[in-house]
Order: structure tokens, then C-alpha cells, then sequence
């Protein structure tokens, strides 16, 4: 977990433009945060604020020069909560998510990535959830952090903040709301599947390829006698040749490497020794142990004390016996205050907290890590591994498959592999999910019973039917819903004059004035009736009149009167003469009046009574699979070709046929066979080549 701040922060509400506010982290604590989030695919964002009313301002700002890493921003102008940041194809790109922070209330927000998934908590409740492009943790090491501003001269938050957290964990937003859903995977640890998938692929094609060139040599050996030997760790083996590897005895039989773990019976350790574990060996043996303070200490072991004047002395204990050791220089400097050192008990030489002692060497051997702990380390077995014996020095991988340990379903084989394992379909089937496979897809191909307003889930041996938004029945026959007419005013939002009658119609209604009947020509605005001529101003914006003309209601923004002394000065910025209601520029360079707008990196912004506020611009629908921005232009366009799209949306399901044949997903890539620099990628089932275009042109011989 990473705390920016967690004291509360008063932002001058009434900060003059032109003045200086600098509320930043310092270069040591930019570089510990900087440590935590570089790389990182999943974290929070969470603060607890009360925003002045119409205020535009940035919560959290991470970015170096003109470059937004992760930048979290609250618009009162505009209702909107945004979110910055840098793709992993290094562009920028802006999250908008339309609500209100800035009413002079307090409120708890967070937001929550996990990969490409973005999750928006407002006083603990899910305002939006939706999927956009990963964001890039990439940062460099310059980075600025700033809290209440984008920098010195614009992004100021006006209001109270606190509690300002940036968490690196799944989920995050359980620490500021407790109650809320914990147990769903998230996105990251998709993606951490799929990626492990991707791998398995890539050894799945190295494993090809090496078994390619083994059948090209053993075509030369048929008419000799050959002996199958096992190669281990550089090592040849002959057949039925035994060896210890570790702690497991194994044999070479027709090639073919078989292990068993080693057991180790309890040492029977005569007077004046203790089973101890040495270097090379997997079970514990008798080792000459000296006294020292009251305790036993094994051959090799040392101990440091200290003599009454401070002194401290290092013992080793060698042939039964305590020995004095001399070191041979002296204590190297550290670089830690005095109260981050920590004395150890096998060494005169103090080190800071947190030191490495396993870059000192370690015994972690195989499928085993080396942790720090505080004053030393140990070894803790790799995912997917168990220990072989207590010091976790040597781990054996479990079969999730033999022992039940995995989740496959219907209708697939259980594969263990390495740390892990996974689910292979039975021939003649077809994936669902991860985990289960069904016969075929029945909604796909057609072969269901559902009506046509009716939608077809496929499912384990068979399927099922659910009718349409709009529509009534079990999903196999569906029809529009019947509303009933009844004298009193219609329920319906859309109706918009009393006396109005419903008429049903397939999937939905509409409502007409009956035929012979007077309307009242009164109108329904937001659950409100409005009176035929009635002029009212917009509760959610005060700059917009609207008026109720013969049961339809008309709304326009309100019309400027700079002569005015009493024009509203919010909704006519253009009429604001103040000096400080001009805004700068982000080049510094420029100054703007109030009202004034203009285009910035692809933003529109505007300068309101001293606020710079910008927003993405608008872009027009593309419906198509493939889009680029051409350089120069903010808005994509659409392309045919896949390769030179820079916006894909990847669908694992659409896959490419490799070199080997072998199927990889959309969005994995790989280095071509018999080439060092020729990198192939998958687009949605095609192979695309940056650089050398190769790749494509292999392609396009096999079709």
C-alpha cells in the first residue's frame, strides 16, 4: 500500500490566479512512489473531498513535462470526473466519466485500474465500469507528484481534501468502502491468465520447432543402433544410468528422465553433535557442534558479541571449538540514519533495514526464492511448488491434476504443467471459457429454439433463450408488452400532455391525444408538469431557459447582455472585465479573457472567471474494427488493414495459425522461426510485421 497523503489538506478556496501554490511530493518521496507504481497493472486511486461549487481542479497529478502519466481531475463547469494517462503505445488518453464532484459536499471517490479495466466509486457506490485501453506505468525517473494541481500555474483544486491514497493492490476501493463485493477476480488476473497462456504458446512453438529439426536428424539415424540417454543440466546420462538431483534420486529409462523425491530418515546424532544441513547434500547429518551462551552452534556457524567497553568480537566455531575470527576490513560506511541500522547476531558490521541479504548468496536451489526478511533471509517455494524438506531450499511441483487441485469442467483434460496447469478440450469440442467445453456452439450455428426477439445464450449441452428488452414470454415465443388505457394521467415520463392515451406497439408504446378530445397543450419536464407558456431555468444548468409551447418544451441557452451590470457573469464570461478572470496559457506565453476558448493537444479548453478547464474534443462515430489517427489529426479513422491500425479491439477468440500451426491469440506476438529480428504479431486473426514485413508476405504464399 502507498500513502500520498493522509492528513487533511485545506486548498485556499479563494486562491487569486497569479499567486504561487506549490503542494508536491518530495524527490524522495516521488522516487518511494515511483518505486511502487512503475510497471504496475493494478491500483487505486482514492481521496475524500469537498470541492467548491463550479471549481475545475486535479485531485492527483504524475507527470514530467507536458506528459500525463496518471492524472485524476474533477470538472464543476462541465459535471465530468476525468482520468489521464499514457497508453502502452505511448499516447495520451483521457477517461471521461460525467458526474458532479464540485456541489460543496463531501465525497468519497476512487478509481480503481486493474489492466484495462476502470471502475469509478462515488460515497461507495459503482458509478461506472467500463473497459478502455491499459494504461502505461512506465514512468521516468523525473517524475513529478503533485496534490491539488496539474503544476504551479494551472489544475488548482478549490475546496477541503484528504485521505488522498494511492493503492497498489487488487481492488482498493475495499479499504475505503469495507462492505463492498471482494471475492470477483478482477481484470489484471485475466489478463495474468491469458498472458501465461501466451507463454505456454511460445514454448509450445519453441518445442515444435526443436522437435522439426529432431526428426530432420533422426531420418539419417534409421539404420542405426542408437542409445536413448537423457540430457540434464548440460549432463548426458545413459540408459538406466541413476543420479541425484537435488533432493530427488533419478534414472534415465529410454530416454526419458524419471525423479522421485528423496526421504529422509531422522539422524541418529551420537554426544557432541546435531543434524545440521551442509552444502550439496539434500538430508540433514551428524555435524561437531560447539557451546556458545548457553546454546549449540554447528560447524561453520558464527556469532558476534560485544566486551564491556562496546567492543564487538566475532567467534566461528571450528573442531568443537569457539574461534576468534579477525576481519579483514573494516566496516564498510552505511548510508541510513542510526536509527534505520540493525545489529545482526553472526556479523560485527551493522546494515541499514531492508538490506539485501540475498544478493550476499544464498542456499534457495531449485523452484525456490530467496525472500529479505529483517535481519536475514529464507527461501519460500515458487507457485505452484511445495517444499521437499523444512528450509524450503528444494521444491517439487505440484500436479494439480492428480490431486484435484484445479478447476476443469465438463467435457476437458486436466494438463499439468510447470507451477500450474491447464484445461484441454476433448476432441470434437469447443472452448467456453477457461475451464469448460461444450459439443458446439448452438446459438452460433443456428441449431436453437429461440424467437427472433429473443436472445440465445449457449451452455454446457445445450442452450437458453431470454426475450428482449421490451418484450414478454419464456424465450422461445416473445411478444411486445401490453399496456392497459386508464383515465388517469399516464405514468410514462414521455407523455407529455394529460388526457393523453398509451397505444401499445411491439416492444415499447406511444402516446397520441385522442381523437375528439381537447389537450391541455401543458408539458412533463423531469416528473414536472409545466404549464403551456411557462419559462423556467434548468435546475442542473442555470445558463439554459426553456419554455412550454403547445405540450413541446423548447430550450435555449440564455442570450448575453455585456451592457447588463447584472449579467450573470458564469453563463457570460465574455462580459467578465476583471483582471483576474484571465486564464494563461499552458505554454505560459498566452493570456485569455474569460470566455475565451481555444484547442490544446487535441482538447477544447475555455477560461472561466480565472480557470483553465479543457476536455477531450469531440470526435465523430467510427464503425468499423480498425482505426488510426493519422499525426497531425485528433479524431481516427478507419482502415482495412489491420497492421497499420494502432487501435485493435483484441478478441482471444480470433486467433492466427503460426509457422508451426500452431493457433496464437489476438494481441501475442512472437519471434518467426529461423530468424533473430523478425518479430510476427496477431491482430485479430492476422499476422502483422512492424518492421520486415516478411511475415505477411509467408502468409500470403500459404494462401
Amino acid at each position: 500500500m502507498l500513502i500520498f497523503a493522509n492528513i487533511m489538506c485545506f486548498l485556499c478556496s479563494a486562491f487569486i490566479p497569479g499567486s504561487s501554490r506549490e503542494v508536491r511530493a518530495s524527490a524522495e518521496v516521488s522516487a518511494q512512489m515511483l518505486k511502487k507504481l512503475k510497471g504496475k497493472n493494478e491500483f487505486t486511486v482514492l481521496a475524500t473531498v469537498k470541492q467548491d461549487r463550479l471549481n475545475s481542479g486535479v485531485i492527483l497529478s504524475v507527470h514530467q513535462s507536458d506528459h500525463r502519466f496518471l492524472e485524476l481531475e474533477s470538472s464543476g463547469q462541465r459535471s465530468e470526473v476525468r482520468l489521464h494517462y499514457r497508453t502502452k503505445n505511448q499516447k495520451d488518453h483521457t477517461e471521461v466519466f460525467p458526474y458532479s464532484l464540485a456541489d460543496d459536499q463531501w465525497h468519497k471517490i476512487s478509481v480503481a485500474v486493474s489492466a484495462s479495466h476502470v471502475i469509478l466509486h462515488v460515497d461507495c457506490n459503482r458509478i461506472y465500469e467500463r473497459v478502455v485501453e491499459a494504461p502505461s506505468m512506465d514512468i521516468p525517473e523525473d517524475t513529478s507528484f503533485w496534490l491539488g494541481q496539474r503544476n504551479a500555474a494551472h489544475g488548482f483544486f478549490k475546496g477541503v481534501m484528504q485521505d488522498v491514497e494511492v493503492l497498489v493492490m487488487p481492488q482498493g476501493y475495499i479499504s475505503q468502502c469495507p462492505d463492498l463485493n471482494r471475492t470477483c477476480p478482477t481484470c489484471n488476473d485475466f489478463h495474468g491468465l491469458v498472458q501465461k497462456i501466451m507463454e505456454l504458446q511460445d514454448i509450445l512453438a519453441k518445442t515444435s520447432s526443436k522437435l522439426s529439426r529432431a526428426e530432420e536428424k533422426m531420418n539419417g539415424l534409421d539404420g542405426c543402433y542408437c542409445e536413448r540417454t537423457c540430457s540434464v543440466k548440460g549432463v548426458i546420462y545413459r540408459e538406466d544410468e541413476g543420479w541425484t538431483d537435488g533432493c530427488k534420486n533419478c534414472t534415465c529409462t529410454n530416454g526419458t528422465v524419471h525423479c522421485e523425491a528423496i526421504s529422509c530418515p531422522p539422524p541418529q546424532c551420537p554426544a557432541g553433535t546435531a543434524p545440521a544441513y551442509i552444502k550439496g547434500a539434500c538430508c540433514k547429518e551428524c555435524q561437531p557442534v560447539c557451546l556458545f551462551g548457553g546454546r549449540e552452534l554447528v560447524e561453520g556457524d558464527q556469532r558476534a558479541v560485544r566486551d564491556s567497553s562496546g567492543r564487538c568480537l566475532l567467534f566461528e566455531c571450528r573442531d568443537r571449538s569457539m574461534h576468534r575470527v579477525v576481519p579483514s576490513e573494516p566496516c564498510p560506511e552505511l548510508s541510513c540514519p542510526e536509527s534505520e541500522q540493525i545489529a545482526l547476531s553472526n556479523r560485527c558490521c551493522k546494515v541499514c533495514r531492508g538490506h539485501d541479504f540475498c544478493s550476499e548468496g544464498h542456499g534457495c536451489l531449485e523452484h525456490s526464492d530467496c525472500v529479505n526478511l529483517e535481519a536475514g533471509d529464507c527461501c519460500v517455494c515458487k507457485d505452484g511448488f511445495r517444499p521437499l524438506r523444512d528450509d524450503n531450499a528444494y521444491c517439487d511441483d505440484i500436479d494439480e491434476c492428480a490431486e484435484g487441485k484445479h478447476y476443469c469442467r465438463e467435457n476437458t483434460m486436466c494438463v499439468n504443467t510447470p507451477g500450474s496447469f491447464m484445461c484441454i478440450c476433448h476432441t470434437g469440442y469447443i472452448r467456453i471459457d477457461d475451464y469448460s467445453c461444450t459439443e458446439h456452439d448452438e446459438c452460433l450455428s443456428g441449431l436453437h429454439n429461440c424467437d427472433e426477439n429473443a436472445l440465445c445464450f449457449n451452455m454446457v449441452g445445450g442452450h437458453s433463450c431470454s426475450c428482449k428488452p421490451g418484450y414478454t414470454g419464456n424465450g422461445t415465443v416473445c411478444k411486445g408488452k401490453t399496456l392497459k388505457f386508464t383515465s388517469s394521467p399516464s405514468p410514462f415520463p414521455n407523455a407529455q400532455m394529460f388526457l393523453s392515451m398509451c397505444f401499445n406497439l411491439e416492444g415499447g408504446y406511444d402516446c397520441r391525444c385522442p381523437h375528439g378530445h381537447n389537450c391541455t397543450g401543458d408539458c412533463i419536464h423531469d416528473n414536472k408538469v409545466k404549464h403551456s407558456g411557462q419559462i423556467w431555468v434548468l435546475d442542473n444548468d442555470r445558463c439554459s431557459v426553456c419554455s412550454c409551447q403547445a405540450g413541446q418544451v423548447m430550450c435555449r441557452r440564455m442570450v448575453c447582455d455585456c451592457d447588463n451590470p447584472n449579467a450573470d457573469l458564469f453563463c457570460c464570461p465574455e462580459c467578465d472585465p476583471r483582471l483576474s478572470s484571465q486564464c494563461l496559457h499552458q505554454n505560459g506565453l498566452l493570456t485569455y479573457g474569460s470566455g475565451d476558448t481555444w484547442v490544446e493537444n487535441c482538447q477544447q479548453c475555455q477560461c472561466l472567471q480565472g480557470q483553465v478547464d479543457c476536455w477531450p474534443l469531440p470526435c465523430p462515430p467510427v464503425d468499423c474494427e480498425f482505426t488510426v489517427v493519422p499525426e497531425g489529426e485528433c479524431c481516427p479513422r478507419c482502415v482495412t488493414d489491420p497492421c497499420q491500425a494502432d487501435t485493435i479491439r483484441n478478441d482471444i477468440t480470433k486467433t492466427c495459425t503460426d509457422e508451426h500451426n500452431i493457433s496464437r491469440f489476438s494481441g501475442s506476438s512472437w519471434i518467426k522461426h529461423g530468424t533473430e529480428c523478425t518479430l510476427c504479431q496477431c491482430k485479430r486473426g492476422n499476422i502483422c510485421q512492424p518492421l520486415i514485413w516478411q511475415c505477411l508476405t509467408h502468409l500470403k504464399r500459404q494462401v
